[in-house]
């Protein structure tokens, strides 16, 4: 299982709507997109987590797509030291 980093996203874009993009190359573990704490509203970014084979499949195909008018970012997360 793989998570990725899925950046530039349209500010109107939703879980289902990112999951709906993703389903394409294989089982959605899940699909997040971060709001911000205070507003509510979308920070522009969200997670998905892919089997190992649809997450590369995932990176190749949608990495610079456009998407909603935006350039979209698909790589593989990396998690943040605190």
């Amino acid at each position: 299982m793989k998570k990725l980093y899925v950046g530039n996203l349209p500010w109107n874009v939703d879980d289902g709507e990112l999951e709906a993009l993703f389903s394409a190359m294989g089982t959605v573990h899940s699909a997040r997109v971060i709001s911000d704490r205070e507003t509510g509203r979308s920070r522009g970014f969200g997670f998905v987590e892919l089997y190992d084979d649809a997450a590369r499949k995932a990176i190749e195909e949608l990495n610079g797509k456009d998407f909603g008018g935006r350039q979209l970012r698909v790589n593989e997360a990396v998690d943040k030291r605190r």
